[in-house]
């Protein structure tokens, strides 16, 4: 029986390799739709969990993945004894930057190397981990074939990246369009065939490198424009009587021509802050150098010293030093609502104050019970009115929802927020310190007239 037979009438089944963000609820969307899916992962505790059809994704339903568990629908392996049973195979796997800001494609090397174990003929394999153009042919493709089977001919090749946002209700596996590129036209069409079984929208592009470009590009625009805010926003810190939020959002009621983005501590998760890495090394290989592309990503990865800064202004101006202050971190996912810490601005903003002599730090964020911090373990503090007292700064870094900013502030001495969170606060204002908002850290008695 032919694959795009077994696609159309769901008896082809769907391997995942990396249960993370990405796999996990694809995984689910695949066993939902009637595919018998087996999920792979170097973790035994994910493996474990889901095979007792225990949920770790707050973006996936937990009944629905018990329910699928228990209908034989999905199963976790850690191994890769049962990839040759698999009709299609999605690659999702972490692809991080080395410390010297160069791509680190490993995991999907060590997983094309498990494929390599059990392919055979009729087999589709999609990468969908975010990565450098030509990754799909120069990297995965020439593993593959190490086995005498050729992409278009024996089995099938495509990439289609991920576009996943943690924690967005409204946009999610299922209802986020996509693009795939094969590696041949017969590669396209079936990579497209199985997105199409439970994805509402599929978009065809030429060729794995257009697919890979796209969704840097997607991710790079981001960088950009969040850059470009970030660095007015330290403009508008240095002159007087200028808010950033105010002109972000009075910019914004433009029907054309703009789309707001908005300042904060730096960013975060896995996308927007390693894909700039990935392409300006890439490009470096045509001799090009994407000098607008890196500053962006420099303006960005500044913002947690400019954070630092701003907390060290804010404490000296009322008489105390962050090396015997006691310092509140709220929220330390990467975003608002999330657990994911990848890369979290917050957490980079704790280091930074540790090495510089911040030995009393603590934290509260409702998502995120531990962590560790320049190899110490913190755990999530209860936030209450005692807490919130006991802080000589309280540093709003994730504004979750969770979060009631007017108890926040009605207890705190001093409140440095980063994400405007205190915008509707009515009282205590003069205790809150917004990033990118003048002259704000000087006490108004203290300013002299030129302030």
């Amino acid at each position: 029986m032919s694959l795009e037979i077994k696609i159309e009438d769901k008896t082809a089944k769907v391997g995942v390799i990396g249960l993370g963000y990405v796999g996990l609820p694809l995984s689910v969307e695949y066993a939902a739709a009637g595919y018998e899916v087996l999920g792979i992962d170097v973790s035994q505790e994910k493996i474990v969990k889901l095979n007792h059809g225990e949920n770790y994704i707050a973006d996936v339903d937990g009944n629905n993945l018990r329910e699928l568990v228990r209908a034989g629908k999905l199963s976790g392996a850690t191994n890769y004894d049962r990839i040759g049973a698999c009709d299609v195979v999605y690659i999702c796997v972490p692809t991080p930057f080395t410390d010297n800001k160069e791509p680190d494609v490993s995991y999907i090397v060590d997983s094309a190397k498990g494929i390599a174990g059990g392919l055979r003929r009729e087999q589709l394999v999609i990468l969908k981990s975010t990565t450098y153009p030509e990754t799909t042919e120069k990297v995965l493709q020439p593993i593959l074939e190490e086995t005498g089977l050729k992409v278009g001919k024996d089995f099938y090749l495509a990439f289609s990246p991920e576009r996943i946002d943690p924690g967005n209700r409204k946009f999610t596996t299922a209802n986020t369009p996509i693009v795939v590129g094969g590696v041949t036209k017969k590669c396209t069409r079936l990579a497209s065939a199985i997105s199409r079984q439970v994805i509402v929208e599929v978009k065809e592009l030429s060729s794995p490198k257009a697919a890979e470009m796209t969704k840097l590009l997607e991710n790079i625009f981001r960088s950009v424009n969040i850059a470009l805010v970030n660095e007015l926003a330290q403009l508008c810190d240095r002159m007087e009587g200028i808010d950033i939020w105010e002109v972000v959002e009075a910019a914004a009621t433009k029907p054309f021509g703009f789309m707001p983005f908005f300042p904060g501590p730096g960013i975060g998760g896995h996308c927007i802050l390693v894909d700039p890495y990935y392409l300006s090394w890439k490009a470096k290989e045509y001799d090009f150098h994407t000098n607008f592309i890196e500053l962006a990503a420099m303006t960005n990865e500044n913002m947690p010293y400019y954070v630092l800064d701003l907390i060290i202004r804010s404490l000296s101006l009322h008489g105390a030093a962050i090396t015997n202050s006691k310092i509140l971190m709220l929220g330390v996912a990467f975003k608002k609502n999330v657990d994911d810490t990848r890369n979290s601005p917050a957490i980079k903003v704790m280091e930074l104050l540790y090495n510089r002599g911040g030995r009393y730090l603590m934290y509260n964020d409702p998502y995120v019970p531990s962590l560790r911090v320049c190899g110490k373990a913190y755990h999530s503090k209860k936030l209450d009115v005692k807490l919130l007292e006991s802080a000589d700064c309280v540093i709003i870094a994730t504004n979750h929802d969770d979060y009631d900013y007017e108890m926040i502030v009605k207890h705190s001495k001093l409140v440095v927020d980063t994400r405007n969170a205190t915008k509707d606060v009515k009282n205590g204002r003069k205790k809150i310190v917004r990033l990118g908002c003048g002259t704000n850290t000087i006490p108004a008695e203290l300013r002299t007239p030129h302030e």
